[in-house]
């Protein structure tokens, strides 16, 4: 079975390469379907994969295998949790290929392959950087995923903001790539290694036992640093929000579905394999780090939520505050906890990508995302009103979904504060898409009022001025559209009520972690009911400012806050900076490097 492991980025890659060649010569339905097969191809493969994933599948690419314990080939690891995620990457693709069937009136320059094509190569940047058992190569999928998410940020190039979106994006995500790229050189000075255990065991011969020293330390920031760009951390954030508001809705569904996960995968991947020894980073340092930006990433992505009516914007800030639970989450160094966010993390795919594709549709329907402008209008999508509430409510964590499964297992792993942190951002987060939900699709309550330094504030990001992504105003949503935003909810609600599926989810992440532990992974009495709470309070939120509107209205105090979102690329790359420094001063906290 380990052949058939390159397989789930050379399909995804090749038949890109075929769309690319004759995407001019066939009609727009073959483009499309050839792109959904191939992303179904490499679906069903990790699936396949991950069913027989123990031991780990371990290939060498070109048999170029070690020779007297040095290598240069590349290795790709299939344990449990790689492709699991490599398997996530590609039903979501296919998801996102599916949902845009009937999205764009007319490809451009008549070229039927160039956004299948796209998204396919995506897919396998996203599948190699997954399955990648060597730093390098892992940074080299990480580009791959980054440059081709660039180029579907700014997919509607006629558009002045879809290209400033994008240019935000490219440089935000290259200062991290650059970043990720030096930490991987100082750790080749120190081992001499690539491949991401013999790094680990090279960090730990290079210690003698006498722990890390200032260039491991400085390695471990950059990378991190890195990834944590990708998984949209605070203060790495901001580029999120504005590529979300310009992206085309089915790339949207990848970023917040997948991408952004795959930074916080990548972090537990390259501490649990590299500098989890006695060479690398102790554990309290790193739980220290992670928590106390997971806290920070959480609250702030909260507050900016509730303060949001662009719809879109309001969904990423959304991913940007559950971020920071799965951060917390993997910092703690807890199997259970590693368990629930691999819970929460599919949940989490499955309910966002879903908003997303209702949100898309209210895009194309009435021309607009501002949840202001939309108040009553989308009363007759009945059935998208219903889906986009079932997506608020399983945010807040209610029972069967798989997010409130992940929620309790993680709730009961951090214990004490953390678990009202996670409480309160869950309650936040529904609240905020509930509201939306009750103004936009039922009318509820009076409408908004705009207060004088608020629409100057939000003139540009109120989403009133958005185009819809078709040609025309869509007079009649298209049934794959509507289809695959309700089966994404099912596989949320899957993820959570199948039994013996969360079971799986635990053992193939236990097998792939490194702390030697194995957890049982079931609904507690305790998690449920902290699960209600969490959406009740979401339920009263959101009723209190559908009917006093004027009460839970963002304060003047908030207003800095929001004003940081400024738009310009060199204020984001101050705070990546800023945040890097953050980082440092936080890993080395506890003491002195020898």
């Amino acid at each position: 079975m380990h052949h058939l492991v390159p397989l789930l980025v050379a399909v995804p890659l090749l038949a890109a390469a075929l769309l690319v060649a004759g995407g001019r010569h066939v009609p727009r339905p073959v483009a499309e379907g050839f792109g959904c097969l191939a992303s179904a191809t490499t679906a069903a493969l990790a699936t396949v994969l991950l069913l027989n994933s123990s031991p780990p599948l371990v290939e060498w690419v070109g048999d170029w295998f070690p020779r007297g314990g040095e290598s240069v080939g590349i290795v790709l690891v299939g344990d449990g949790a790689g492709l699991g995620m490599a398997a996530l990457a590609s039903l979501l693709t296919l998801a996102a290929l599916a949902y845009s069937w009937r999205y764009f009136d007319e490809p451009p320059r008549g070229h039927a392959g160039s956004f299948p094509a796209l998204m396919l190569l995506f897919q396998g940047g996203m599948c190699g950087f997954a399955i990648a058992g060597d730093l390098f190569d892992a940074f080299v999928f990480f580009e791959l995923m980054s440059v081709v998410a660039y180029a579907l940020t700014g997919y509607r190039i006629d558009e002045a903001k879809a290209v400033q979106g994008a240019l935000t994006f490219g440089v935000v995500n290259s200062l991290g790539a650059y970043a990720m790229l030096m930490g991987i050189s100082l750790l080749y000075a120190r081992t001499g290694e690539l491949a991401m255990t013999r790094i680990g065991h090279g960090l730990d011969t290079a210690a003698a036992g006498g722990g890390p020293d200032a260039l491991t330390l400085a390695g471990f920031v950059l990378v991190v640093t890195g990834l944590l760009v990708k998984a949209a951390a605070v203060p790495f954030q901001f580029w999120l929000p504005d590529a979300h508001a310009v992206a085309p809705t089915p790339v949207c569904m990848l970023l917040s579905g997948v991408m952004v996960e795959l930074g916080v995968y990548g972090v537990w991947r390259v501490y649990g394999t590299i500098f989890s020894g006695p060479g690398g980073v102790p554990a309290a340092d790193f739980t220290r780090a992670l928590v106390c930006l997971g806290v920070l990433t959480a609250a702030v992505g909260a507050v900016m939520c509730w303060y949001q009516r662009h719809i879109k914007r309001l969904l990423a800030f959304s991913t940007i505050s559950h971020t920071g639970l799965f951060l917390v989450g993997i910092g703690v160094l807890k199997a259970e906890a590693d368990d629930g966010t691999a819970l929460y993390v599919l949940g989490h795919a499955g309910v966002k990508a879903a908003l997303f594709a209702c949100a898309g549709i209210l895009l194309d329907r009435y021309g607009t995302v501002d949840e202001f402008h939309l108040h009553g209008r989308a009363r007759r999508l009945r059935g998208v009103g219903v889906m986009f509430a079932l997506g608020a409510l399983a945010l807040a964590g209610l029972p069967p979904f798989g997010t409130g499964l992940g929620k309790a297992v993680s709730e009961e792993a951090v214990g004490g504060p953390l678990t009202v942190l996670h409480v309160a951002v869950s309650a936040v987060t529904g609240a905020a898409v509930l509201r939306v939900t009750a103004r936009v699709f039922y009318g509820l309550g009076p409408r908004p009022e705009e207060r004088e330094g608020e629409e100057r504030d939000e003139d540009k990001t109120s989403g009133s001025d958005e185009e819809p992504e078709t040609r025309r105003r869509l007079t009649r949503v298209p049934d794959t559209m509507r289809a695959v935003a309700a089966l994404l909810l099912a596989g949320a609600l899957a993820a959570g009520a199948a039994p013996g599926f969360a079971g799986v989810v635990a053992r193939s992440v236990d097998e792939a972690g490194s702390w030697g532990v194995f957890s049982s992974v079931h609904w507690t009495a305790a998690g449920v009911l902290l699960d209600l709470l969490s959406t009740a309070l979401a339920v009263g939120l959101a009723a209190l400012a559908v009917v006093r509107p004027r009460r839970p209205a963002a304060p003047d105090r908030a207003l800095p806050l929001r004003r940081l979102q400024s738009g310009h690329v060199g204020d984001y790359v101050a705070w990546t900076l800023l945040g890097m420094t953050l980082l440092g001063a936080l890993v080395a906290a506890g003491g002195q490097a020898p």
